[in-house]
């Protein structure tokens, strides 16, 4: 749809039932974010769904306190401060679809007013496992195995939105919470999981992760979850309790799983720590779905046949690769004519076997630790992506948009 065929609603009536038909509609629709945007003469009301806006909405910004006091007052935020960014967390109980779910909820002042972000948390963790992340099955096989260790840390290397929690808490859904101590520190706690110590961080009252970790360690953990290693004082903490006999799960910003070693040493880890307590790194992304009701085959061209074959050549014998097929969605009603219906993970493995200590502690280059561990069996993110677009889960075209 385009910004010009939405007619601007000169007014809200009644801004309870605005805000709480915006909220099932985001619900019903499956998307991810709310952003509501001030602009010179109206706001504008997108989805993010499946990685792309859907424009909804455009009302006149003479309503912009209305709608805006409103958010505030439901995510506990101050209704007087409009100069500084502010975050909160609503917690919304809807009575038409018989749900109650999480909206993390951040304001930012701009030009013309506050501009605000919701993201969509959904509060159940029952149906979250490590078979619902979808690991490629020679990938899950490797996460099973590394999750027998009793000591260690295990990273999941991600950009922004890449559902980094479903993943971190489908580890954590591997053990059972009441034959272990299992300990979590998050910004914000997303799902209530029950008999594991869920805690909170506040960074305005000086409870961070390195501080909420030191307090961690005198609770007899056996598994600790850190939300995110942001700085070196986290890392160091983080890398100290996997060696004193705790598994500690983890998130860090990086590109690759193999850049996630350079990552650490770039924050003053020494490389005989990491190589000591780095188990595995879990890169991971997000592709497009196909549609399920309009997915056709095709034929590919020669040149994505060879691209195929010089990606994949080794997993797979050139015949094999030869007789894949692939699809691909034409569009329809029931995706919203884009062809694609949800999304789905992909992932890159790096286990930390005793062959590659030796090349931690040379600070050996990520480009360089890529290339030794997909000699040694390691999957990458767009070979995983392939794969998965092989089994008319995705499509091609999306999975090179990861090169």
């Amino acid at each position: 749809m385009r910004l010009e065929d939405i007619k601007i609603q000169n007014e809200v009536p009644d801004v309870i039932s605005f805000i709480n038909n915006l909220f099932d509609s985001a619900i019903q629709e499956n998307a991810s974010d709310i952003h509501i945007e001030p602009t010179r003469l109206f706001l504008l009301f997108r989805f993010r769904k499946d990685g792309d806006f859907l424009l909804k909405h455009r009302i006149w910004l003479d309503n912009s306190s209305a709608i805006v006091t409103r958010l505030k007052v439901m995510a506990k935020l101050k209704i007087d401060e409009n100069k500084k960014p502010q975050d909160g967390k609503i917690v919304y109980s809807s009575e038409r679809l018989s749900q109650t779910i999480d909206i993390r909820t951040a304001t930012l002042p701009v030009t013309y007013g506050e501009k605000i972000v919701m993201r969509i948390l959904k509060q159940d963790a029952t149906n979250i496992s490590l078979e619902s992340v979808g690991f490629y099955e020679e990938n899950l096989v490797k996460v099973r195995e590394v999750l027998k260790s009793k000591y260690g840390i295990i990273l999941v290397a991600w950009p922004t939105g890449s559902w980094k929690s479903t993943t971190l808490f489908s580890i954590l859904k591997n053990f059972n919470p009441l034959e272990a101590n299992i300990s979590t520190l998050e910004d914000p706690v997303e799902y209530d999981m029950e008999f594991i110590n869920q805690s909170q961080i506040r960074p305005d009252i000086w409870y961070t992760f390195a501080s909420g970790l030191r307090s961690l360690v005198r609770q007899d953990p056996d598994i600790i979850m850190v939300w995110e290693i942001r700085d070196k004082e986290t890392a160091a903490l983080s890398i100290e309790a996997a060696l004193t006999w705790h598994l500690v799960l983890s998130t860090i910003h990086t590109n690759t799983a193999a850049a996630t070693v350079q990552r650490l040493i770039n924050m003053w880890v020494e490389p005989f720590l990491i190589a000591s307590a780095l188990k595995m790194v879990i890169s991971q992304r997000l592709v497009k779905k196909i549609c399920p009701h309009c997915r056709v085959k095709y034929n590919l061209s020669e040149l994505m046949r060879n691209k195929l074959k010089s990606v994949m050549g080794d997993l797979m014998d050139t015949q094999d690769i030869e007789s894949l097929e692939f699809f691909k969605g034409i569009w329809c009603d029931k995706c919203s004519q884009t062809g694609y219906s949800w999304r789905l993970a992909v992932h890159e493995i790096l286990v930390l076997w005793e062959y590659m200590e030796s090349y931690i502690l040379r600070e050996t280059s990520a480009s360089e630790i890529q290339k030794i561990a997909m000699e040694h069996g390691m999957i990458t993110l767009l070979q995983d992506s392939i794969v998965k677009a092989a089994k008319w889960q995705t499509t091609l075209e999306e999975a090179f948009k990861l090169l």
